[in-house]
């Protein structure tokens, strides 16, 4: 059984201070190496991919501490015969940084398209009520919701839609009236 957790704590451990740098790179290598997911697997064939990723890396004078881990990392995974799961071994690894480094991760679905100034003083907002170093936002717009917004702050859930007003107020009502008679 794959635990991306675990696979995460070791990269992050094992790049350290160099950590953000090869996510990055890491991401970046397993974009290339996606299409031949699933061929790959076994000793000789980790063993040909380092080879083709190091001569990438040095064909574009890349030659850092991070370039290695994520290097390291991608063969590894072909030896265990595990380069399926890297996909969720990157959310893993995104989510463990954006933890250290106090990054929230917000969404906003609204009724029509949000424009930058509303983003602009949500972000400032919550990185002020919350004492975040930084806000990775992402919008979708949701017609259904017909006005307002839902805000989704990691695992807190705000709903300030004209949708959810809606229903709040039905609720109330349904469960004021039905007790009575007459």
């Amino acid at each position: 059984m794959f635990h991306a957790g675990r696979w995460a704590g070791a990269f992050l451990t094992a790049s350290g201070a160099n950590a953000n740098e090869a996510f990055l790179c890491l991401k970046a290598l397993a974009a290339q190496v996606e299409t031949v997911r699933g061929t790959l697997f076994g000793h000789s064939a980790s063993a040909k991919l380092e080879k083709l990723l190091r001569e990438s890396a040095a064909a574009v004078h890349e030659d850092t501490p991070a370039v290695e881990y994520a290097i390291r990392i991608l063969c590894l995974l072909v030896e265990k015969n595990c380069l399926r799961y890297v996909d969720p071994l990157l959310q893993k690894i995104e989510q463990n940084l954006d933890a250290q480094n106090r990054i929230l991760d917000v969404t906003v679905e609204a009724a029509s398209a949000v424009d930058g100034e509303f983003e602009n003083e949500l972000e400032r907002l919550i990185k002020e009520k919350t004492g975040a170093a930084g806000v990775k936002m992402k919008t979708r717009v949701r017609p259904e919701l017909l006005g307002g917004y839902l805000l989704r702050i990691g695992s807190h859930y705000i709903d300030a839609s004209l949708k959810g007003q809606l229903e709040n107020m039905a609720a109330q009502l349904s469960g004021n009236t039905g007790g009575r008679n007459g």
